[in-house]
């Protein structure tokens, strides 16, 4: 198992070769000079996270589920996840060590963004400059969701943010300030802001391992959710897919996936071809090594594809299962990159934007918009590649069926209730339903069973401090506070 004992990561050597992190790039010799574009090209493909929030944020979610005492593995990580508990360390899968992997891309980042500084590479640098700008600002943003309190739309946003780190780090241990919430923010728009401008779609031989003006807009689209600017979500949702035909580019549920035995389509949801994935990364991660979790999803959570849904319709998801109460979505194939005989790192290919997310958010910022037909259209959208003969006359999702399904009489209630709910079951075992959680600062309910088999429910209610990972131990020796519990 690996494990971190540095702060935040120091030196490009450790940000690029500390981990099987980007295999698929060739990184830079650590002892050579970045002076050319296509050394900082190399650089700037380490600019991402290491490291995965799966096990962490699902198990936290209610899209796990306690399936009783004696089924399923029993795992120490995922039981303390499960009922909001700290985890000592940064084990593999943990919080810990997804936030390790988030400073390792900003120190790659920052170092990238340094010798662009000092160098004199001309225009033909700009597309990787900008390329590292939204890296950073991406790898602070995920940081800030799991690792300090949620913004707070209109609100002070005073209580501590993240380091927000802008320069290599040059010593073992260095001082740091968390700043706060407000703070954090700016700087994540700023990065943002200032590097989408200057992406581009054609610098990339893979494009869906980088940053492209799609990729960064469908992030753009989720930030400015969290800030509550749903002008500017909307506009970048848009901006995903410019001809505005998104139906082509969603994920191909009833079509292409539906047709597909279950082995193929494990190995072939995260291959690039499928043109819903705008960014994909490799972690380290044994998360799909554990099949049949105790905490996870089980039967309860299968009822979301096997039960009618808001349309009045079944999902045509895969609905997969190794025995009930052990259920699984198969989207993972794992790999394992070797280091010597019999030894080195497992670790996962998985989608962190999607087509189908940037529909969804421009949906839910029409809604607070007050622009219902329109987000009436993306949600209906969003179902007909997951209903099989979707008829928008029969199955459309209207403000009455909303109204009727979830018993909620505001439009707007209704819609961003029945646009979550539409994630929640898409996004299973991706990690998305705690972005949405955390943004909306929901109660989070779920089962769980005493030793003796007696269930009850649990919950996470709104600015309970547990809704917020705790950082390393190690942060201390930098200044940093932890987070209070």
């Amino acid at each position: 198992m690996k494990t971190h004992h540095y702060i935040i990561p120091f030196l490009l050597v450790v940000a690029a070769l500390g981990s099987c992190s980007k295999m698929l790039d060739k990184n830079p010799d650590n002892r050579t000079e970045i002076n050319t574009v296509e050394k900082v090209a190399q650089l700037v493909g380490s600019a991402y996270p290491t490291y995965d929030y799966l096990t962490f944020t699902e198990k936290s979610s209610d899209n796990s589920e306690d399936k009783g005492p004696g089924v399923g593995t029993l795992d120490d990580q995922h039981s303390r996840y499960y009922t909001w508990q700290d985890v000592d360390g940064a084990p593999t899968n943990s919080a810990a060590a997804y936030w390790n992997g988030c400073y390792e891309a900003i120190a790659a980042a920052n170092q990238a963004l340094e010798a662009i500084e000092k160098g004199n590479m001309g225009d033909a640098v700009l597309p990787y400059k900008g390329e590292a700008l939204v890296c950073r600002a991406y790898a602070h943003h995920m940081l800030a969701i799991f690792f300090a309190k949620n913004y707070e739309i209109g609100g002070a946003n005073s209580s501590p943010g993240i380091p927000y780190v802008t320069t290599p780090e040059t010593k073992l241990i260095k001082q740091y300030t968390r700043g706060t919430v407000k703070e954090t923010y700016e700087k994540i728009a700023k990065d943002l802001e200032d590097g989408i401008k200057l992406l581009s779609t054609s610098a990339y031989k893979v494009p869906k391992y980088h940053f492209t003006p799609a990729a960064a807009h469908a992030f753009a689209s989720r930030f400015y959710l969290f800030t509550g600017e749903w002008e500017k979500a909307a506009t970048h949702a848009s901006a995903v897919i410019p001809s505005g035909d998104f139906i082509s580019n969603l994920r191909p549920i009833t079509t292409t996936f539906r047709s597909m035995t279950s082995s193929e389509f494990n190995v072939a949801f995260t291959k690039t071809d499928v043109k819903a994935t705008l960014l994909l990364t490799n972690c380290y991660s044994s998360y799909h090594y554990i099949y049949d979790p105790r905490y996870g999803y089980g039967a309860n959570l299968s009822r979301m594809y096997t039960e009618a849904n808001v349309t009045g319709k079944l999902l045509a998801n895969k609905v997969l299962s190794y025995g009930s109460p052990n259920y699984t979505s198969y989207k993972y194939n794992g790999y394992f990159f070797y280091t010597g005989p019999g030894i080195g790192f497992p670790y996962l290919m998985i989608p962190l934007l999607t087509v189908d997310e940037a529909l969804m958010n421009r949906a839910e910022a029409y809604a607070e918009l007050g622009r219902n037909d329109l987000a009436l259209k993306d949600i209906n959208d969003f179902y007909s590649v997951r209903i099989l003969n979707f008829n928008i006359n029969t199955d459309g999702v209207t403000l009455p069926k909303i109204m009727a399904f979830f018993s909620i009489a505001d439009p707007k209630e209704g819609l961003v209730k029945t646009i979550l709910e539409a994630k929640k079951a898409e996004y299973m075992e991706e990690g998305i339903r705690w972005l949405d959680l955390a943004r909306r600062n929901l109660t989070v309910k779920k089962n769980l069973y005493d030793p003796l088999g007696v269930e009850s429910i649990i919950e996470l209610k709104p600015n309970d401090p547990r809704r917020i990972f705790q950082l390393p131990e190690e942060v201390k020796l930098s200044g940093i506070e932890l987070n209070p519990r």
